[in-house]
C-alpha cells in the first residue's frame, strides 16, 4: 500500500516509516523541514512537505494514498488542551478525503482512555466519550468519522521507550536532573503500562494490515510498572536521592507532569494480541532506562 504518514520522521513515526518499508508498503511522509526530507529519503519513503497546521496540505496529501496514518502531535504540554483541540481538527480534516472509501485512517490516542474508572485497567473495548484527559478529543473526532462511515482505527499508546526515550518518564528524567530528586507520589504504588519502539513500529504495520473497521488496539508489552520503581532506577541512574511526595507537595514539584504524576495508568492489550497476532519481543521499559544510564 502507498501510506500517507504524519509524524514520519517523528520518534514513532520514524520507526513506523521503517517497518512499513521493510514490508514492502510505499510511504509517503509528512515533513516540514529540508532535514526531514533527506532523513525520509535515506530511508527509501517520499518526503512531503507540509504542516499540521495546514489542513489542506493534509488534505492534498492524503487523496492519492491508500491508507493514512497519524502519528503527529504536538507535545507541548503547557497548552495540552490546546493542543489536542488542533489534533481534532486534523483528525477530520484527513478523513474528510478518505470518506466514500474503504482507506483505513490509523489515529494515535492513549491507553487510559480504555480505563472506565481511576485504577481500572484499560481495555481496548472501553471508550468513555465524556473522559476527562483532554487526549479524548482524537478519538471523538474519530468516532465521529467512523459514524459517517470512514474506515477508522485507533492506536493506543502507552509509555512508549527505547534506551534514548522512554514516553512520559523522560521528563520525569530531566525533571529529576533539574531538582536534584527523583520522586514519586505517596507510596508510588501507581502503575504506569509500556511497550519498546520496535514493537509499536510492529503493531502499527499489523494493524494496517489486519484490522477491523472501528477497532480499538493497545501498544502495550507491560501491563504496568510501578511508579516507585521507576524513580528509583532515575535516582540511580543520575545519583540523586529517590524521595516520596505528598499529593500537595506534588503539584509545586512536578509542574505540568502532575497531571499524570500520581495516576494510574495500567493498561491491558490482550485483546489486541488475539486480534491481530501481536507479541512484542522488545526489551522493558525499566531494562532500556537502565541502558540509558550505562547500568
Amino acid at each position: 500500500m502507498r501510506v500517507f504518514l504524519t509524524g514520519s520522521t517523528g520518534f514513532v513515526g520514524s520507526q513506523v516509516t521503517r517497518e512499513l518499508l521493510h514490508a514492502g508498503h510505499q510511504v509517503l511522509g509528512l515533513t516540514r523541514s529540508d532535514d526531514g526530507e533527506r532523513s525520509l529519503r535515506a530511508l527509501g519513503a517520499q518526503a512531503y512537505r507540509g504542516d499540521i497546521e495546514d489542513l489542506g496540505s493534509l488534505r492534498k496529501g492524503a487523496e492519492n494514498c491508500d491508507a493514512v496514518i497519524h502519528t503527529a502531535f504536538d507535545h507541548n504540554f503547557t497548552h495540552f488542551v490546546e493542543n489536542c483541540q488542533k489534533e481534532s481538527r486534523v483528525i477530520a480534516a484527513l478523513g474528510a478525503v478518505l470518506e466514500g472509501s474503504l482507506r483505513p485512517l490509523l489515529i494515535t490516542s492513549v491507553t487510559p482512555m480504555g480505563s472506565s474508572a481511576p485504577g481500572q485497567v484499560a481495555d481496548e473495548d472501553h471508550f468513555d466519550p465524556a473522559h476527562r484527559n483532554p487526549r479524548v478529543a482524537s478519538e471523538l473526532a474519530g468516532q465521529a468519522l467512523s459514524q459517517r462511515g470512514v474506515n477508522v482505527v485507533v492506536m493506543r499508546l502507552s509509555q512508549i521507550h527505547d534506551p534514548a526515550r522512554q514516553g512520559l518518564v523522560t521528563s520525569l528524567i530531566e525533571l529529576a536532573r533539574e531538582k536534584g530528586v527523583s520522586a514519586y507520589v505517596g507510596e508510588g504504588r501507581e502503575h504506569w503500562s509500556a511497550a519498546h519502539l520496535k514493537d509499536t513500529a510492529h503493531l502499527y504495520r499489523l494493524a494496517l494490515e489486519k484490522h477491523q473497521p472501528g477497532a480499538r488496539y493497545h501498544a502495550t508489552a507491560e501491563e504496568g510498572i510501578r511508579a516507585r520503581d521507576i524513580a528509583q532506577v532515575i535516582g540511580d541512574g543520575l545519583g540523586v536521592p529517590t524521595v516520596a511526595l505528598s499529593r500537595e507537595e506534588a503539584a509545586a514539584h512536578f509542574g505540568w507532569m502532575a497531571i499524570f504524576a500520581g495516576k494510574d495508568m495500567t493498561a491491558s492489550s490482550a485483546k489486541t494480541r488475539a486480534r491481530l497476532g501481536w507479541q512484542p519481543k522488545g526489551p522493558g521499559l525499566l531494562e532500556d532506562l537502565r541502558t540509558c544510564f550505562g547500568q
